[in-house]
């Protein structure tokens, strides 16, 4: 199988990928990805990204806006990827689905230039690998967590979370009128940037969110009001239990059954928390789909074709509904 082969491989395979990292406490570590969350899926034919790339406070971002914006009012909308990250063709595609909808949506590069590396390889994959192809193939695997393990190094919440605050801060003040309106700021995200709607929706200060020692007021408890009104996530990778335990805003989850990268008990301890506090809330769990299957692009399998479609509504019609 040719890289190319690999790259765009029928993505139903996915449904039986694990995580590149072993250990039973891989979710609350943090340090989960796949490739689904590092390479995209074929683009639909046809298919162009209608919106800009641009920045904001000194960070690219990709905007795309209503039609009829800003002669009809519109609400601003954050947008987190996956490791793919701004410059995604399909990411693009995706926001522009939601500007379609009547959301001014920004998607910034998380990743500061620096999108996951692809976890494609151009190793022969047989039906009954010999013992050498067998070692080769657990070689590559090896060096694709190594890899990974690098990547997710130089991005974690230290890093990542102040670069969407500028932005925040950015387009708050550049699309003041779509705030206004919608009372606030959405803010959806897939895969990797599912736990940063998480911890913009906290109720923790940064540095107590990524782990920093707390100052004296932080040490308090003191509280602080969430960034963003209200958000949707798609398959989370390398959300903990205390993401979902200091949420505050009105969040609609879409996971996946017996998903390794969110694993079933931090979901459910998870929800628990959101119910005991009554944070508005709402689960949707697809069994039978790969992990990733809500992100933009295309999939041979009709019923994960369905399901991508099936999720997008629920999300966008949580997001409307507040």
């Amino acid at each position: 199988m040719a890289d190319d082969d690999v790259a765009t491989k029928a993505p139903e395979s996915d449904a039986a990928e694990q995580s590149l990292f072993s250990g039973d406490k891989k979710a609350d570590q943090g340090a989960s990805m796949g490739e689904h969350c590092t390479t995209d899926r074929p683009t639909p034919e046809g298919e162009k990204p209608t919106g800009e790339l641009t920045k904001l406070d000194d960070v690219d971002v990709y905007i795309t806006k209503p039609a009829d914006y800003p002669h009809a009012p519109s609400k601003l909308l954050l947008l987190l990827t996956g490791g793919t990250g701004v410059r995604s063709t399909n990411n693009q595609l995706q926001a522009d689905r939601y500007a379609a909808e009547g959301f001014l949506v920004v998607m910034p590069d998380q990743f500061n230039g620096d999108p996951a590396p692809t976890t494609s390889t151009a190793v022969q994959t047989e039906q009954n690998p010999s013992l050498i192809e067998t070692v080769k193939m657990r070689a590559v695997e090896v060096a694709k967590s190594f890899t990974i393990d690098m990547w997710l190094a130089r991005h974690t919440p230290a890093t990542v979370l102040p670069v969407l605050h500028r932005v925040l801060n950015a387009a708050k003040d550049e699309f003041a009128d779509a705030v206004a309106n919608g009372g606030g700021v959405y803010a959806v995200g897939y895969c990797f940037g599912a736990k940063y709607v998480l911890m913009l929706g906290s109720e923790l200060p940064d540095t107590v969110a990524h782990g920093q020692k707390a100052t004296d007021e932080e040490a308090g408890v003191v509280k602080k009001e969430a960034s963003i009104k209200c958000g949707a996530i798609a398959h989370g990778t390398m959300i903990t239990r205390e993401d979902l335990q200091h949420l505050q805003v009105p969040t609609y989850l879409v996971c996946v059954e017996g998903d390794s990268l969110f694993p079933d008990d931090v979901r459910e301890e998870g929800v628990k928390s959101l119910q005991e506090r009554k944070v508005e809330h709402e689960v949707k769990l697809y069994s039978d789909v790969p992990h990733g299957f809500a992100v933009f692009g295309d999939y041979a399998d009709s019923k994960i074709k369905e399901a991508q479609t099936e999720a997008f509504g629920q999300m966008l019609g949580w997001l409307k509904a507040h």
